[in-house]
């Protein structure tokens, strides 16, 4: 299998760690929260032997990249942004691009905004709808009420990094483990079906589990917890604090449609069960999309959990192209 390389890039004012392998047309993966190029470390290998030169950095605020202490610097555009200057740092002018969880946004965004770029997009776990007509956290706090939901309560600065940061390990094992497809009922999916009062903390409703399930290993955990212990959670959790202000800006994009061949991967135990109309939505709104795959008994870390199942549908998507 090729092998990994580690390198910096400077991009759109920052600098930018990044895993590489292989040669050919360029494949650039982008991460989710709380994760890093690491939950890419098994499709690096295998889309590398397929032929590609697959980069998977560590986004804004995560890893060995810089986390500017600007919190308003994590918008939708900045990161797109950052990914549209590393392709051009690479010496390319095209990629196809990859983005699980936060980094399904980016991937979808950066498809919509740069298709000269972006000549193709493949997303795991979030799909791609329309630009609502208002605010996310309008809409969310219309929804949730009196009721916990993660992503308001991620909103106030220092209030969710002090419960995250209190014991990384933990937090890490506890979030993995409970929005995994090894979860009991008591996941994160249960969490937000049926919320907790507003007053809840976010940890309380994610089981802690007395053996790792068989694809994150002690060794794979050890990685992640060093690398928000040295880093810590601020800067993921502003990608959070800036979906309004995505929102805002991209009104100029309303309506637009993603025209590039698509991608969707999902776990059926994943969030998206909570959505049984966004096959239809993305559909609408990315008209060249290939296929919607949902693996059986996979929950969020689609990557992580399905591994081979990823790399065969990715190898063919790319293959086809």
């Amino acid at each position: 299998m090729a092998q990994i390389q580690h390198r910096t890039i400077a991009t759109n004012g920052i600098n930018m760690h990044i895993a590489e392998a292989g040669a050919g047309p360029l494949v650039v993966l982008c991460h989710g929260f709380p994760e890093s190029w690491y939950s890419w470390r098994h499709q690096l290998g295998a889309l590398a032997d397929a032929g590609y030169h697959v980069v998977a950095p560590d986004q804004r605020g995560y890893g060995q990249t810089d986390a500017p202490d600007d919190n308003h610097a994590y918008t939708q555009f900045h990161l797109v942004g950052d990914v549209v200057g590393l392709v051009a740092a690479l010496g390319e002018r095209q990629a196809v691009i990859v983005g699980h969880d936060w980094g399904a946004p980016v991937a979808w965004n950066a498809a919509l905004w740069r298709p000269d770029v972006f000549r193709a997009v493949a997303a795991l776990s979030v799909p791609f709808s329309h630009r609502a007509p208002i605010a996310p956290t309008a809409g969310m706090k219309a929804v949730f009420g009196d009721n916990f939901f993660y992503i308001l309560y991620f909103q106030q600065p220092g209030v969710a990094e002090h419960e995250l940061q209190h014991d990384v390990r933990r937090t890490l094992r506890r979030l993995m483990f409970g929005a995994s497809g090894n979860a009991p009922e008591r996941g994160l999916v249960d969490g937000i079906a049926n919320p907790p009062p507003k007053t809840a903390y976010f940890l309380d409703q994610l089981a802690d589990p007395t053996v790792l399930p068989s694809w994150l290993t002690e060794a794979d955990l050890d990685y992640f917890t060093a690398e928000f212990q040295r880093r810590g959670f601020r800067g993921g959790l502003n990608w959070y604090r800036n979906i309004d202000r995505s929102w805002v800006l991209s009104a100029p994009f309303q309506g637009k449609k993603i025209e590039q061949p698509a991608l969707f991967i999902s776990g059926d135990r994943d969030l998206i069960r909570m959505n049984p109309g966004y096959e239809a939505q993305m559909r609408e709104a990315v008209p060249n999309l290939r296929d919607v795959v949902l693996l059986p008994d996979i929950g969020h870390w689609t990557q992580q959990e399905a591994p081979d199942a990823v790399n065969r549908e990715l190898i063919a998507f790319l293959r086809s192209l």
